[in-house]
């Protein structure tokens, strides 16, 4: 996400970092190429004339012209204004109120709503509630087989409606439900148009009325640019939503409707969808995605995917292999399993502050499929040859290998690897961090 925006900007930055003293022309001409990033990120032509305009009046000071590092204190400006310019800070779902609390997903077609309700679900899982999902839409084919699926998938109890129900009396019963099963959270995946209508608004406003939900959520397509900011203006407009999803942020290489439906809409964007898995879904934090686009990397956002998938009881029995130097390829593979839930490896990378515009790491091909492998290979292996990688010879690696479905190069490789992680930690162990500091790449 925001990839051309992020390398136009860097290329800007570094630029305006090149000189060691600012002047006003140095600074608006750095700024009009600001503004054309923008404009080809699809962000709207006011909010990016005010937002330009608002750097300049700040950046054109004593304080950045006296400064000994203009270009940073530049940087700084910008990263805060686009902080603000999304929100400021992370607006977390409402769920105020008498419990079972509503939570009406609106949206046209094909933004994504009922795989969204499943996320937003496991999300409010992971939080504590105990979500019950909604089908409200009766209109598109299979939309409730479909969501009765989702929440199969991901475990979560979901209201057995009918076709042939009226959407406001299919709620009502599903809160009545939901309160049985003792669940404090209905999440109502509505239906919705390929356009916005009258007849569309009418119907999600009789479901506000008869539910009064704690929150309205716009689930909009990230990838329409634009128009995801017009579609968010109108339902704003009609139902007075408490704010936005994106979906397809992770498709989404210019990011115009992330950094414009605030200042259009005054609704502030919640929670992004980054992939297709269920897991894929993160909270919206301004801040952090500023620092994202700037190439700072979202260090935050990175600890808090590693501490969902860290087991504490795993960890510190890890820790004691370590030690001991008994980190067998067992281990390895629960290490490179832990990593696949956590994501894209290139996503990760780029969270780290500098990755996304090192050129060591700037056209880094990540193969997602070679962790497969890795799973296959080690489960092709012997409990004896997983615990003892020394008597793996020749013609157990063909076996291995022809067990997997990979080549002995295959097999070879991951030996090498783990045996490279294997002295790096014995070394960690005998000489603490200052003998790995030859090791690093950097």
């Amino acid at each position: 996400m925001f990839e051309n925006l992020s390398d136009k900007l860097a290329s800007v930055f570094k630029n305006l970092k090149g000189h060691g003293k600012l002047t006003e022309k140095n600074i608006e001409e750095a700024l009009k190429e600001v503004r054309m990033a923008l404009l080809e990120a699809d962000v709207h032509y006011k909010v990016t004339k005010t937002f330009v305009a608002g750097v300049k009046e700040r950046a054109v000071g004593h304080e950045v012209m006296q400064s000994l590092t203009p270009g940073q204190q530049v940087i700084k400006i910008v990263n805060d204004s686009l902080a603000e310019l999304m929100g400021g800070s992370h607006c977390d779902i409402d769920l105020a109120g008498e419990k079972p609390v509503s939570v009406m997903l609106a949206g046209l077609q094909g933004s994504g709503k009922t795989t969204t309700a499943g996320k937003l679900a496991l999300y409010l899982r992971k939080k504590g509630k105990t979500p019950f999902l909604v089908p409200a839409d009766v209109y598109r084919p299979a939309a409730i087989l479909q969501l009765v699926k989702v929440a199969g998938q991901i475990g979560v109890p979901v209201f057995e409606s009918s076709p042939d129900a009226d959407p406001v009396d299919i709620c009502r019963n599903a809160r009545v439900a939901a309160q049985q099963q003792g669940c404090d959270v209905l999440i109502i995946d509505t239906a919705g148009r390929l356009h916005i209508d009258d007849a569309l608004m009418a119907e999600l406003g009789r479901i506000k009325q008869a539910l009064t939900p704690s929150d309205i959520l716009l689930v909009a397509d990230a990838m329409t640019g634009q128009d995801a900011v017009n579609i968010a203006a109108a339902f704003n407009d009609a139902l007075d939503i408490g704010g936005v999803i994106l979906t397809k942020m992770d498709g989404d290489a210019r990011g115009g409707a992330a950094l414009s439906i605030k200042a259009v809409t005054g609704k502030p964007i919640k929670f992004i969808g980054v992939g297709e898995k269920s897991s894929a879904f993160e909270a919206f934090h301004p801040d952090r995605m500023a620092s994202r686009i700037l190439g700072m990397g979202d260090v935050l956002s990175l600890v808090e995917k590693a501490t969902e998938m860290v087991d504490v009881k795993k960890a510190a029995e890890l820790e004691k292999k370590l030690r001991k130097n008994q980190f067998t390829l067992d281990d390895f593979k629960d290490q490179m399993l832990s990593i696949r839930k956590m994501g894209s490896i290139g996503d990760m990378l780029k969270m780290i502050p500098g990755v996304s515009n090192s050129k060591h790491f700037k056209n880094l091909d990540v193969d997602e499929r070679e962790l497969v492998r890795i799973e296959a290979i080690i489960n092709s292996m012997t409990p004896e040859e997983r615990r003892k990688h020394q008597i793996i010879n020749g013609s157990r690696r063909k076996r291995i290998a022809m067990g997997s479905g990979t080549k002995v190069q295959d097999v070879n490789k991951l030996l090498k690897n783990y045996t490279q992680v294997m002295k790096m930690m014995k070394k960690f162990n005998k000489g603490g961090i200052k003998s790995l500091r030859g090791m690093l790449p950097f």
